[in-house]
């Protein structure tokens, strides 16, 4: 098999090939959890010490859905807020997430990524360099393109605690 990071053709080279790893890495996030029963989606590790697959997926298409929203240069709509967010609770911590169907979350994620890839068939490279604000109490600035880079590497990131709690549930079970 063939790896290759191929920009999109619709749109500009650099935004195609930032797009095509936040897609990429959509994608790969899709294959980790295919097939998980929903006991294992709202699995929590041991001792119920760490955040679900459920609160990882939500989590991970929520930041990206602000994202969209800061490429787009709006806020993000109330009802978004509702429905996906907070970001974080009153705790600092995930928010709880339990008992939402694996297909529920994929599919809500799939639609973030056509929207980012309608957005992202609009930008021009030059665009990339736009400044945006970001962040929960201190806001910071990021041009476009890091945005787009954090989007990719964001995900990955939470890609390894799926993982990981797929190995545990996995030991779990087969005791």
């Amino acid at each position: 098999m063939l790896f290759d990071l191929q920009g999109e053709r619709n749109m500009s080279p650099i935004v195609g090939m930032l797009f095509a790893a936040v897609k990429g890495n959509n994608e790969r996030l899709q294959s980790i959890t295919e097939g998980m029963p929903q006991e294992e989606v709202d699995y929590k590790g041991p001792d119920n010490k760490f955040n679900s697959a459920a609160q990882l997926i939500r989590h991970v298409m929520y930041v990206d859905l602000n994202w969209v929203y800061r490429i787009k240069g709006e806020p993000l709509p109330a009802s978004l807020k509702e429905k996906y967010g907070p970001m974080i609770d009153e705790n600092n911590r995930l928010p709880m997430v339990k008992g939402i169907p694996l297909e529920t979350l994929v599919s809500s994620y799939k639609d973030v990524i056509e929207t980012l890839n309608d957005v992202c068939s609009q930008l021009t490279d030059a665009d990339l360099e736009r400044i945006v604000t970001f962040g929960h109490e201190n806001e910071k600035q990021a041009t476009i393109r890091w945005g787009l880079w954090h989007m990719a590497d964001h995900s990955r990131y939470h890609q390894a605690h799926l993982n990981q709690l797929r190995k545990w549930y996995k030991a779990k079970s087969s005791r």
